[in-house]
């Protein structure tokens, strides 16, 4: 009974993780790029009724990251040793690499409001947007390519799943407000895996 209670309670577990850091990373990245627009580093000041938008976002980011490795831990339970090792490597260090570089990013949108910087400004938006964007785009890629091979995710949600790694690829850092692409495509795999749950491998 144990195996089969866990095949019922890790779909679960992965689609409501992956709901929670959705919204939470959705939210994070609207406050900070309230205070934030372009990380502009010819205006190193924060305003006072912004400093609000990225007090709170600093306190979401970490439960964000927190539920993103558990969304992301729940699926590679359940996959196991059913995929490809090299496509199950590049889908975990992506995804820790990306919750890495999010976290470094609040930290340099969290100095500015301490020391007022241009630089630490400008070093917030570029992780947030160049290189936050182009690992998650990897982990999109990756996870719609084991999600698609093992029947866990219908087509066409494996082809939404390219077409929003392509854009956080390819157009992530020149496109206003990209960084929301990639907790839009969380969420809608979450809600399918906590609607029709994740199917069995096939064996062998």
């Amino acid at each position: 009974m144990k195996p089969r209670e866990e095949r019922l309670r890790t779909p679960r577990a992965a689609g409501l993780a992956g709901t929670v850091f959705a919204l939470l990373l959705a939210a994070g990245i609207v406050l900070v790029r309230i205070a934030i627009p372009a990380g502009n580093a010819a205006d190193a000041t924060v305003a006072p009724n912004e400093r609000w938008a990225v007090r709170t976002a600093l306190e979401i980011l970490p439960f964000a990251g927190i539920f993103f490795l558990w969304f992301m831990g729940a699926l590679r339970a359940r996959v196991g040793d059913a995929e490809d090792r090299f496509i199950a490597t590049v889908f975990m260090g992506s995804g820790l690499v990306y919750v890495a570089t999010m976290f470094a990013a609040g930290a340099a949108a969290g100095s500015v409001l301490s020391q007022p910087s241009g630089f630490g400004r400008h070093f917030a938006y570029t992780l947030m947007t160049t290189y936050a964007l182009r690992m998650a785009a990897v982990f999109v890629f990756t996870t719609s390519t084991i999600g698609h091979r093992l029947g866990v995710l219908p087509r066409p949600l494996a082809v939404l799943g390219y077409l929003a790694g392509l854009v956080l690829l390819v157009a992530g850092s020149s496109l206003p407000w990209s960084e929301l692409v990639f907790p839009a495509w969380a969420l809608v795999v979450s809600l399918h895996l906590l609607r029709v749950g994740l199917r069995t491998p096939a064996s062998g």
